[in-house]
Order: structure tokens, then sequence, then C-alpha cells
């Protein structure tokens, strides 16, 4: 089974602090972007991976789904998104994204935030994930970029001219990496950009758009917090397609 931090009372705690915790999709920096990556939900059967609090099956929903499974590890996320969902198209189920089975041509969109970095075996996810969705069914996802990664334990760099750097723990070596977010502990797996697109290609999709996320100048100027990010890319966000093998 996964590393279920989620539902560590300490950690849950802090997480749902967060801005994206508080005010959902409103407060992703990255839902505009990652927003005009999706399809259109009216009709479709869709999949939320890593569903956490539920806003993107809501959103779903409400964008004219037909049907929305919401999938999370974690009983207390599952708990908070079923306790705000009042919609029946939506359901909630508890799996493990590392040993989920689904069954064929089910779905036709799906959808990930920010979770597919937590899987050691990405390949068999994805496997698994093309089987289940309909014959150019999409697949759109954010994961944290893999230079946001690769620290062991990110920590910020200000040199003698105040510019900031954020330094790289061998980018080239993949697998598990031990680091501290929220709490000590936490545990993630770095892989490359390359090694995202070719396990996508080599389970059938076809790759439709990439965005290495970052602010504008306009958003910095509203929130100024985020003028660090533009020092490196917080975020990946990935939309692909199935294809026939």
């Amino acid at each position: 089974m996964a590393q279920n931090i989620y539902d560590d009372n300490d950690f849950f705690a802090e997480y749902s602090k967060l801005a994206r915790s508080v005010k959902g999709l409103d407060g992703a920096p990255e839902w505009p972007t990652l927003q005009a990556m999706l399809p259109t939900m009216q009709g479709c059967r869709v999949l939320d991976l890593g569903c956490g609090f539920g806003w993107f099956s809501r959103w779903a929903a409400e964008a004219g789904a037909a049907s929305v499974l919401g999938i999370d590890l974690s009983e207390r996320m599952l708990a908070r998104a079923a306790a705000d969902t009042d919609d029946p198209v939506i359901t909630y189920d508890r799996r493990d994204l590392e040993t989920i089975d689904l069954p064929a041509d089910s779905f036709d969109v799906a959808y990930s935030s920010l979770a597919l970095h937590y899987l050691a075996d990405l390949d068999r996810f994805l496997t698994t994930l093309h089987g289940a969705l309909a014959t150019g069914g999409s697949f759109v996802f954010s994961i944290e970029h893999p230079i946001y990664s690769a620290p062991s334990k990110p920590t910020f760099v200000t040199d003698t001219d105040g510019r900031v750097s954020w330094p790289l723990d061998q980018y080239l070596i993949e697998g598990p990496r031990t680091t501290d977010w929220l709490m000590p502990g936490v545990q993630k797996h770095h892989r490359t950009i390359a090694t995202y697109l070719s396990s996508l290609r080599h389970a059938g999709f076809l790759l439709e758009e990439l965005c290495e996320w970052g602010p504008t100048a306009d958003e910095i100027a509203e929130v100024p917090e985020w003028a660090v990010e533009i020092e490196r890319p917080q975020f990946l966000l990935v939309a692909a397609r199935r294809q026939d093998l």
C-alpha cells in the first residue's frame, strides 16, 4: 500500500489550512491553466484519481458529467468529500492507486491533481488507466514538477546579489525521496520529465499538451509571495489521450 500520510492527524490538520484546502479549485493557482486543458464534461463518465476533498468531482458534476467516481486512499479526505457533496452523480471510493483495478472502457475523462508523484509503480497505473478509458478518452493531470521533487530536502539559497536558486539533488537519479512537507518523513517518487512522457507513450497515450506552470506577472502582483515560483516551475501539467495499442 502507498504511504497514507494524509490520515496522520498532524499532517491532515496542516493540510486542511492550505489555500487549496480552504478555497478549493479557486485556491489552486494552477487550476485555470489545468481547466483549459480539460475536455467538456457534458455527458461524460469522469474518474477523479486522488480526489481529496472532492473539489474537482463536484466541479465536474456541475459542468454536466453523467457520472463521477472519486478515488482516494485517505479515509479522512473521503469523509470530508462525502460531507461536502450532495449530488447523486458523484460516488466516492477508498482505493490504493498503486494496486487499483478498473473495468475496461468505463470512463471518458480521467483527472488527477498532485497524486501521481506518490506512486512507486507508475507504469502499472498508466496501463490500468489506459484500459479503463474509452478509445479517445482524455487523461489530464498535474504533478509536482520534477525540478521541484529532485531536492531531498527543498531549500532556497540566496546569493550575494539577492538571487534565489533551488539546488537540485541528483536530478537524473530517479526513485523515492523523503522530504519535509507539512511534517517530516513524507515520501514521494522522483522521475524526470522524460520518464513521465515515455511512460505515457508506452502505456498507449498520445501527448496533447504539456505545461510547466509558473505565475504570470499579474498573478505575482496579486500574490507577491508567488514571485519565488519564477525561479523554477512548481507544477507540471499534462493532457493526454488514449490511443489503441
